[in-house]
């Protein structure tokens, strides 16, 4: 199998030649595995690696402000500043252009970004170039996060208490933005996607970040509609979903996604064991590597350890599942460690 029919095959929960892998990780770590290899060799190769491959529109739309050194600005306002962390930069956001919206009128005037201020033209031979090797992903569409970024998290989550008519519209905006960006995308690509992403970030460290019930009023009837266009255009649905969310489990399944990721076992109610069970039929897992204990200060041992821990939890049934860590590789992360993580899952993830 090569990497696109083993992750396909896993995702349709058929047979595999060996459990696939993918790799999310920070500028800092992909600089220091290019280090490791050395100049020009492929780390993907040598850590057999499966991963995918995206597209997307090149941007023709308003030139965008001018920022300082360090700052940034995208096509919705947001402005980021980069801070540093322990082993790494990240561009943080700082500015909210919703934050002092305080009616229906402020919401109207507002700059929404518009699906035009794209040229879709080039996409389709990208993918079609891609989709030999790769799997070919296409998007990103999430009303609670941008609903979050556009209010900031503390208003927004008000919002839906007390400012239900702005939160409503607000929410509605932004998923028909994504819906004619994506429908103009994946016309563009003509049948040539694989996977795009319907996600949100609805669950913390501790437990789920709004209640069922809001989360059925305000957000899933958008999560459905988004859902059903990948569906129209025969793609497959990635969620990504940090935290403890199996709360809002029944229904995304129900909804149709096809991929679940991270799979952050460590917090309440994520046992992998039994979301295996309730869930495997239907969905992929994806990613699970435990990524802020054992990874970045384990031992390479401890790495292997986890790595046959989620393979034989997810993955008992032989498919339905591809590794890889839960969330970004973080620059503290020894390089010792990552290599042990392809190495054991390539090894104990052999199918006999």
């Amino acid at each position: 199998m090569n990497s696109r029919e083993r992750i396909l095959a896993a995702i349709n929960h058929q047979p595999v030649d060996r459990i696939p892998t993918d790799i999310w990780a920070t500028p800092e770590v992909t600089q220091k595995l290019k280090e490791h290899f050395g100049e020009g060799v492929d780390y993907f190769s040598k850590l057999h690696i499966d991963g995918m491959s995206g597209v997307g529109p090149d941007y023709i739309g308003p030139a965008l402000p001018v920022m300082p050194e360090g700052e940034g600005i995208d096509i919705w306002g947001m402005k980021t500043r980069k801070a540093e962390h322990a082993g790494g930069t990240y561009n943080e956001q700082c500015f909210y252009p919703l934050s002092e919206a305080t009616c229906m009128d402020d919401i109207v005037k507002y700059k929404w970004p518009s699906a035009d201020w794209f040229d879709y033209s080039k996409m389709k031979e990208k993918a079609k170039e891609l989709r030999k090797t790769k799997v070919v992903t296409c998007g990103y569409m999430a009303p609670f996060y941008f609903h979050n970024k556009l209010r900031g998290l503390e208003q927004s989550f008000v919002d839906l208490m007390a400012e239900q008519e702005l939160a409503h519209e607000i929410i509605r905006r932004v998923s028909d933005f994504f819906y004619e960006h994506h429908k103009k995308m994946f016309e563009a690509c003509d049948g040539l996607i694989d996977i795009s992403q319907v996600t949100d970030d609805l669950g913390s460290q501790t437990g789920p970040m709004i209640s069922l019930d809001t989360y059925t009023e305000f957000y899933a009837p958008q999560h459905r509609r988004l859902i059903k266009l990948c569906k129209d255009y025969g793609i497959k649905v990635f969620h990504h979903d940090d935290g403890s969310n199996r709360i809002f489990l029944p229904m995304l399944v129900e909804m149709g996604i096809d991929i679940l990721n991270p799979v952050q076992w460590t917090c309440p109610d994520m046992d992998m064991v039994g979301l295996k069970k309730e869930f495997g039929k239907k969905v992929c897992f994806h990613g699970a590597v435990e990524n802020q204990r054992i990874l970045p200060f384990g031992t390479p041992e401890e790495v292997r350890a986890e790595v046959r821990h989620c393979i034989d939890s997810l993955a008992g049934d032989k498919t339905g599942y591809i590794l890889a860590p839960c969330h970004n590789l973080q620059g503290i992360t020894p390089v010792e460690n990552i290599l042990a993580m392809y190495d054991e899952a390539w090894n104990y993830g052999k199918m006999k």
